[in-house]
């Protein structure tokens, strides 16, 4: 009994300081940039996407598309339809950066963004999938409580500061993100190999004063442990106070370092902004370099203080932190390579760690009257879309499944589907990548393990 109680005694105590901490009380200043920042950011990046063609070339043109398992009824509108969901994605940008209508804005963001997203995987981005989840997170944290213009016109009490939990929601998604990142480097291919940078890097080799640097063994090596090292370390270097205007610094110089090297769109300017949330409201008042956001006379009455939110909020946000912990660690719920397979490969923020290029070609079977057709994808798909497909496994079956289709249209009854695919991951030699023999048509689509995939020959 006594050890009983001394258990519910320690119990409760803990409870009481995770609480306590919890609801420890901040400046809101951290949050404030973080939201004028982001929504800068994907007003940008939604203004891009409108600029260079995309959306007519990614969900207007294609006749197919590879949606993701269990969201097969997410599907394209017309054309009307799609830019007016970029443009309402434009004003809800806006709604979160000038803190107008907030919560509307940010529900509405995360929700048309996040239907773009699950159209077609072809265009699958990890930074696409960090924006769903920023946005989804920004849900349940009041950042409109001060330096908005629902402060100005009154639809909420200006607060001068917020519990700690809705600034440590935040530095603990970034710091999943870099951890596991950091984590998805330590193998053979990035450490041992210096693969794929070292592919990258020699492609760079005829640009101007640098380009003899990418050409030589020693720079792939040490930026591959470099980069392993920035993503491991970052996250605890911008928690401490001490080092955090030196881990900014470099957080600076390695995302637009990437960004001048690779094409890798938006995610260097995403991140140079999202870690602005590591710095405290003591450091943008020392730096003084924005205005104070809470006027003298903006004081947090009685009542008005952000606390804890309501058990249903608690439950979701307990959810969700759970689910961003399991996503990169369920690849081990799989055989094999996760880099080849890619079985539990997306949603885990593996970035930039393989180079693949495949080749793929299907035969479709009347087992009726033996009849065979060769199908070169590129008749059904564009290039983007055939060039992603053509390594990637639940691609080249959802893809089967469509041919299946389609002869059946011809009047094939129960067509067979045959796919001779081949494959390279970083800088080793070409290889059969899925079985021959595999009636892909009668494969159903799920989270099984593929067996259908051929094990990695090369070392």
């Amino acid at each position: 009994m006594n050890t009983t109680h001394q258990d519910r005694t320690l119990l409760q105590i803990v409870r009481s300081n995770v609480s306590g901490y919890l609801q420890q009380q901040t400046s809101i200043i951290p949050l404030v940039v973080f939201r004028v920042g982001f929504g800068l950011v994907m007003l940008i990046s939604t203004l891009r996407f409108v600029q260079r063609g995309w959306i007519k070339q990614f969900y207007i043109d294609p006749s197919i598309h590879f949606t993701y398992l269990g969201f097969g009824w997410v599907t394209p509108l017309n054309a009307t339809g799609m830019y007016t969901v970029f443009a309402l994605m434009a004003v809800a940008t806006l709604g979160m950066t000038l803190g107008f209508y907030y919560r509307i804005s940010v529900i509405g963001f995360f929700l048309l963004f996040t239907y773009v997203e699950l159209i077609d995987k072809s265009y699958y981005l990890n930074h696409y999938y960090f924006v769903s989840v920023l946005s989804f997170l920004m849900i349940f944290l009041p950042l409109n409580r001060a330096f908005s213009l629902d402060v100005t016109q009154k639809r909420v009490t200006p607060v001068a500061t917020v519990p700690a939990w809705t600034l440590h929601s935040l530095r603990l998604q970034l710091t999943l993100v870099y951890v596991f990142a950091g984590i998805a480097k330590l193998e053979p291919d990035w450490l041992l190999h210096a693969q794929p940078l070292s592919l990258w890097l020699r492609a760079k080799a005829d640009l101007p004063l640098i380009g003899h640097w990418f050409d030589s063994n020693f720079l792939p090596y040490a930026m591959s442990w470099a980069g392993a090292a920035y993503d491991l370390s970052i996250p605890f270097l911008l928690l401490w106070s001490r080092s955090r205007y030196v881990a900014y610094a470099l957080v600076i110089f390695f995302h637009a370092f990437t960004a001048l090297l690779f094409p890798i769109g938006m995610f260097p300017w995403i991140m140079m902004t999202s870690t602005l949330v590591f710095f405290s409201g003591r450091d943008y008042q020392k730096l003084k370099i924005i205005p104070s956001v809470i006027p003298a006379k903006e004081t947090t009455q009685p009542g008005d203080a952000v606390s804890l939110p309501p058990v249903w909020t608690r439950v979701v946000l307990v959810a969700f932190i759970v689910i961003q912990l399991f996503m990169p660690l369920r690849h081990f719920l799989y055989p094999g390579p996760v880099l080849w397979t890619e079985e539990g490969f997306r949603f885990s923020w593996r970035v930039m760690l393989v180079d693949k290029q495949g080749a793929a070609f299907f035969t479709v079977l009347d087992p009726v009257t033996q009849q065979r057709w060769t199908v070169f994808p590129g008749h059904y798909l564009s290039a983007q879309q055939e060039r992603q497909m053509a390594y990637q496994p639940d691609m080249i079956l959802q893809f089967a499944h469509v041919l299946a289709q389609d002869f059946k249209t011809r009047g094939v009854q129960d067509p067979q589907v045959f796919a001779e695919v081949y494959v390279s991951m970083n800088g080793r030699g070409s290889q059969l990548f899925i079985d021959p023999q595999k009636n892909l048509a009668a494969t159903p689509y799920s989270l099984a393990h593929r067996d259908w995939v051929l094990a990695l020959s090369y070392p």
